[in-house]
């Protein structure tokens, strides 16, 4: 699933967990940035270096001040707009506005150069990822605003820059596709990622192929194979077991967790298409 920061702790109430697969990654960037180095500018170096602090601070409003600090030293920290949108926006439209200039500075960190050069390696390059982390909220977010085609345009190409999709951004692109009815492009993108047997694409697979073929052995075989990866998934699809309050903040193959996660982003999707519901349960 797609790797998403960890609310900080507020010295004054206690903050749910946000979704976030693993902990801290952040701030283990930072000790690789400082064994390896780079060739960024000295004033973007320090303020990410402040920013891998500000990930690790005890408190909300410590990591605020941090992520401040960071833009007074460099205006080019897309990190420290991401903490900002996440600790001190309070709208959907001030989040939006936040991930937007944590892209645009992410982009001027990075430079033009880095986006023809470095095609197929963001992520795995520790400077893109910044930039990285801050466009998937950004497209996150305004899915919900409503700028739907401005989100999956956002979700593609991030995935042109990064194929091997350490974020887990096909796991977000595919349900959004299937609402959007571009069953095609779904199609594509499953080819794309043909190899994966996670959950999340073998319960997507069965979906696409009843809405191709309805209730067909192929269908049948693709639910099987799903149900054999994670035999929870149809629970909480069908409401069987009752969603949690907040998702977990990791998950196991073939757990609840997964399960709960799944259904989060799915269900409205085998929902909105007609018979899926009905085809689940009487087959799980």
């Amino acid at each position: 699933m797609p790797k998403k920061i960890k609310k900080i702790k507020s010295s004054k109430k206690k903050e749910t967990a946000d979704i976030i697969p693993l902990p801290r990654r952040e701030a283990m960037e930072g000790t690789l940035a400082n064994i390896f180095g780079g060739d960024k500018d000295r004033a973007i170096n320090e303020a990410q270096n402040i920013m891998y602090d500000a990930w690790d601070a005890p408190t909300r409003e410590q990591a605020v001040v941090l992520a401040r600090k960071a833009l007074e030293i460099s205006p080019d920290c897309a990190d420290a707009y991401v903490l900002l949108a996440q600790e001190t926006a309070k709208s959907l439209s001030d989040e939006i506005e936040f991930y937007r200039q944590g892209v645009a500075a992410g982009e001027r960190a990075l430079g033009k150069e880095a986006f023809t050069e470095d095609v197929g390696y963001f992520w795995g390059l520790l400077e893109t990822r910044p930039y990285m982390r801050a466009r998937a909220s950004l497209a996150e977010c305004i899915w919900k605003a409503g700028q739907r085609e401005e989100a999956v345009g956002h979700y593609h190409e991030m995935l042109r820059l990064n194929p091997n999709d350490n974020q887990g951004i096909r796991y977000l692109l595919m349900p959004r596709l299937i609402e959007l009815g571009l069953d095609e492009k779904a199609e594509e993108l499953f080819a794309q990622y043909s190899n994966d047997g996670s959950a999340f694409w073998m319960y997507s697979r069965a979906l696409l192929d009843f809405r191709k073929q309805g209730d067909s052995p192929e269908a049948g075989r693709s639910l099987k194979a799903a149900l054999k990866v994670n035999k929870h998934v149809p629970d909480y699809l069908l409401g069987r077991r009752r969603m949690p309050r907040g998702l977990p903040p990791h998950y196991g193959f073939g757990n609840t967790d997964e399960a709960v996660i799944y259904a989060d982003d799915n269900k409205a999707v085998w929902e909105a298409t007609s018979g899926a519901i009905e085809w689940l349960a009487e087959h799980s």
